[in-house]
């Protein structure tokens, strides 16, 4: 389905849609927020960020997986938050392990297949308030997490879902970050990646040594230059992958979308630079219950609208929208299958 994206004058090119949000756009405020540390059963724990307010019984909240080297500050995570909250709509940040700047407790991290860890996270929040249906949103990395969590099985609660800039082959998607300009982007996230894992290790050597000493055993990673390079040395042997290769094959939510039985948007550019347009699947390859909206501009994770001096965000628009038969439902339960 063709999407009704349309981008800012001036800002066309993919890499103006990708960096305006993080380099340029002031954040919004968001006076009411709260953090909560979650516990896992490792020992660990993840950070939850709430914003709006408190989930009341019945009336949905909105989950959301940031993507790789995010958090809760991440400029689409905190928009979308703050035009929720100007709407009275509660809604959460799921911070992976050892994101936002807080070294987690495991050598572990997280990865574009990791589903442990956000189901968890959506089973937490279920059980705070079984009444409320939890809609999902995940950008770039968190959406492949969501995807693969969705093909996978139906996590209690969620109702509906929206993916935004998924890299759906991996693979293709590694490859794709060597050339041109999408070195750049490379080579930046390969530094935050790197240097949160050097720091990580410090704060395990107090705390957990055995942990820390599985991070010494991967060497030293300031030789990592590309993806496939930090796969191989980091999120294969940290996650129980035999190489990068192994990873990709079995983490890719681009050919699991045939097996997604709740309602779920999946909106891409063609032009994102962090991947190649022949990531998106053929739609006979892809479930009726998934709504795939493809735009020729919008960047990764840009989608900015309006104009350079007037910059409107239209992630923030349409993700409310498809939601909206729950957000405005007075009792969601009674929604009929096709939209619950």
């Amino acid at each position: 389905m063709h999407s009704a994206f349309r981008p800012a004058s001036l800002l066309t090119s993919p890499h103006a849609q990708t960096l305006w949000g993080p380099l340029v756009r002031r954040l919004p405020e968001l006076p009411d927020r709260r953090a909560e540390r979650m516990p896992l059963d490792d020992g660990d724990h993840l950070w939850l960020h709430h914003a709006g307010p408190a989930p009341q019984p019945g009336k949905a909240r909105v989950v959301i997986l940031h993507g790789l080297s995010g958090c809760e500050d991440s400029h689409y995570a905190r928009g979308l938050q703050a035009r929720l909250a100007d709407r009275a709509i509660a809604s959460v940040v799921v911070c992976a392990r050892g994101t936002g700047g807080r070294p987690n407790d495991r050598a572990r991290t997280y990865h574009s297949g990791e589903t442990g860890d956000p189901a968890r996270a959506l089973d937490f929040l279920y059980r705070q308030c079984p009444e409320s249906p939890l809609l999902v949103a995940g950008f770039s990395l968190g959406g492949s997490q969501l995807l693969n969590l969705l093909a996978d099985r139906e996590p209690a609660g969620v109702a509906a879902a929206v993916a935004v800039s998924v890299p759906l082959r991996l693979a293709r998607c590694s490859d794709r970050l060597n050339r041109g300009i999408s070195r750049l982007y490379r080579n930046h996230l390969i530094r935050q990646l790197v240097s949160g894992l050097e720091q990580k290790k410090e704060h395990l050597h107090r705390v957990a040594p055995e942990e820390a000493a599985r991070l010494e055993a991967l060497g030293d990673l300031s030789t990592i230059r590309t993806f496939r390079d930090f796969d191989n040395r980091v999120v294969a042997p940290l996650h129980g992958f035999r190489d990068a290769d192994d990873y990709y094959s079995r983490c890719s939510a681009g050919p699991k979308l045939a097996r997604i039985r709740t309602p779920t948007l999946l909106l891409h550019a063609l032009d994102d630079p962090f991947m190649v347009p022949e990531v998106v699947p053929p739609r006979r390859e892809i479930s009726e219950a998934v709504q795939p909206e493809i735009s020729r501009h919008g960047g990764h994770v840009g989608f900015v609208t309006g104009s350079p001096i007037s910059p409107l965000y239209w992630l923030e628009e349409r993700i409310p929208a498809f939601f909206s038969p729950w957000l405005d439902a007075e009792d969601p339960a009674s929604l009929p299958a096709s939209a619950r």
